[in-house]
């Protein structure tokens, strides 16, 4: 019998597919809408954009539109300069009309003349939308808000919607021991096996070696949030798995130079200005025959498991005088709970603080810790200082101090390990190099000011870059920045919380996700370090210099100043002086 072709069609229509999938949505959260209507050039810009999936080279400095065609873009070879051990980034963009289901990147081998090195030193990020205030000196909680692209996800695949645009953040890890020469690569874009989209890659590897992290000098100094993980991972505090969940992401920080271990001793010391409280790490009990104790076992699972990840240089404990002066312990005579305020200067301080300090000196040195320990007070008022540094003297003179610094207090305590003065107060030079001959550090901070530069979520991504030659131009050892990771509700869908600029209370997302605002932080500390290395071998930097010397004469919390165009060149010039 013969079949005819319409017969057959007929047939196969009738039949069950066999081997044909249902096409599986990726499973991830829902974005906020884009709150900022679109104009009519924006949808016409869209009716141009032809149905197949698009893609090129975006810049890092600049964030993208989720609901508009993106503009000035290269579809050439992008070129990528980098030290040995260094950590490169790059921002591609794809965009549709159409919208493009299963997306996937897929990085190539990076090749040269007689050397190469493997995919696997390269990752791609799609980038995620976060609601965020305007960008605007003038926040006001409640203002109207905008979306933001910030979060670097983790998943393999993505599905685009019609009329949208995806930047993805490519990372690449550049090995110690490669061969010094320029490679080629390229990034290829797909979507559920159809449409590629290719992007040259070059990347020039200097002949020339960053240290790894753990040898930074750079004093990095982000406070870390346990109760935070806990949280927002629906985990048991202090529970094993909420520790297994704490170390990778600690170890995210301690490859980013972070030097610096946050405890806090009793309750809350910043008095719940986060969406979640600090969970007390060292529990009191005042003992029916009126002596004290101390539960550590909290603290020092806290601490092995930071010295384990690289983190060692300094353990800042928070705080012997906290925002609101108040202190938990367990009465066994009473049986309950008891808070106390402690305020510096009056006898209930030193009756409570003596036994505690004592204590806990005897503990550091049993655990070997005392040497980098140091009690830590953040922006407190002189005479409440004056009083906790007699009470530490008197008790435990073998620990230091640390003090994040807003009323010029480091020029009354000179004997303090740490100190960390806000970015809008001056620092004398002297002063900075007096410290730093006795062994000590002094750092700048940025918090919810100044407006720039700084790390909120609607900054622009150089601001954070900038921070690094910042500290390199007015010769500081480092920065300090309140919050790694103190989440709000839900910071995938939106950043802002309380009376803070959106983004301000932490830099990572739940579940070991980063930011391009932490990317573009490291890129500013790896320049701080290669340029400390090239001074260091004696090599001639001058032209380097001269625009460290810009930066010093330019204020930098002027956004209206062309910074972006500063950071590019001083990039540059750095590149240039290296090779």
């Amino acid at each position: 019998m013969k079949l005819t072709r319409k017969f057959f069609l007929l047939l196969l229509a009738a039949a069950p597919l066999v081997g044909c999938k249902e096409y599986t949505p990726v499973e991830t959260f829902t974005e906020p809408e884009d709150p900022t209507p679109l104009t009519e050039e924006a949808q016409a810009a869209w009716e141009k954009v032809s149905k197949k999936l698009n893609g090129a080279w975006g810049n890092i400095n600049q964030r993208y539109s989720r609901s508009e065609v993106p503009q000035t873009l290269g579809t050439e070879k992008l070129h990528i300069s980098a030290w040995k051990g260094e950590k490169a980034s790059a921002q591609a963009l794809l965009w549709t009309a159409k919208g493009a289901n299963g997306v996937e990147c897929q990085i190539k081998d990076f090749k040269t003349d007689g050397a190469s090195m493997p995919a696997s030193i390269a990752q791609a990020r799609f980038v995620r939308y976060t609601i965020a205030d305007q960008n605007t000196p003038n926040f006001k909680k409640g203002a109207p808000h905008i979306i933001v692209p910030d979060m670097l996800d983790t998943l393999s695949r993505f599905d685009m919607a019609a009329q949208t645009t995806r930047p993805v953040w490519i990372t690449i890890n550049v090995p110690q021991n490669a061969k010094a020469g320029i490679y080629t690569s390229e990034v290829e874009i797909s979507h559920n096996g159809f449409g590629k989209v290719c992007l040259p890659l070059e990347i020039e590897v200097i002949d020339r070696t960053l240290n790894t992290p753990d040898k930074w000098a750079y004093h990095l100094d982000l406070w870390q949030h346990p109760s935070s993980v806990a949280r927002a991972q629906g985990l048991e505090m202090w529970s094993d798995a909420h520790f297994e969940a704490m170390k990778p992401l600690m170890k995210m920080l301690a490859n980013a130079g972070q030097k610096v271990i946050t405890v806090n001793v009793n309750k809350d010391p910043w008095n719940h200005q986060c969406y979640d409280a600090y969970e007390d790490m060292i529990k009191w009990t005042l003992k029916a025959d009126g002596t004290w104790s101390y539960d550590y076992k909290v603290f020092d699972r806290w601490v092995k498991m930071m010295l384990s990840v690289g983190i060692n240089r300094m353990i800042n404990c928070y705080s012997m005088v906290p925002w609101n002066c108040e202190l938990d312990y367990f009465d066994e005579k009473e049986n309950k709970k008891i808070t106390v305020v402690a305020e510096p200067g009056k006898p209930i301080f030193e009756k409570i603080w003596e036994p505690f300090l004592k204590d806990f000196k005897q503990h550091l040195s049993e655990k070997g810790w005392l040497d980098i320990t140091n009690i830590a007070m953040d922006e407190r008022a002189p005479e409440a200082m004056d009083a906790a540094v007699k009470v530490l003297e008197k008790c435990a003179p073998e620990m230091g101090f640390a003090l994040a610094d807003n009323h010029h207090s480091y020029k009354r305590y000179t004997m303090m390990r740490d100190v960390c003065v806000a970015m809008q107060q001056k620092t004398d030079q002297e002063d900075i190099t007096s410290r730093r001959e006795k062994g000590f550090n002094t750092t700048f901070y940025i918090c919810c000011g100044p407006y720039f530069p700084n790390t909120f979520t609607f900054s622009h991504p150089f601001e954070a870059e900038l921070l690094g030659w910042y500290g390199l131009a007015w010769d500081f050892d480092g920065m300090l920045r309140w919050a790694y990771n103190s989440w709000q509700e839900n910071p995938v869908i939106d950043s802002r919380f309380g009376n803070w600029s959106s983004g301000d209370t932490y830099l990572v997302y739940p579940y070991c996700r980063s930011s391009i605002r932490f990317e573009r932080l490291i890129d500013g500390i790896e320049a701080a370090e290669k340029t400390r290395a090239l001074r260091a071998e004696g090599k001639d930097i001058s032209e380097l210099e001269k625009v460290l010397e810009e930066i010093r004469n330019m204020n930098a919390n002027d956004s209206k100043q062309p910074w972006q165009d500063i950071v590019e060149k001083a990039g540059k010039t750095l590149n240039e002086v290296s090779r």
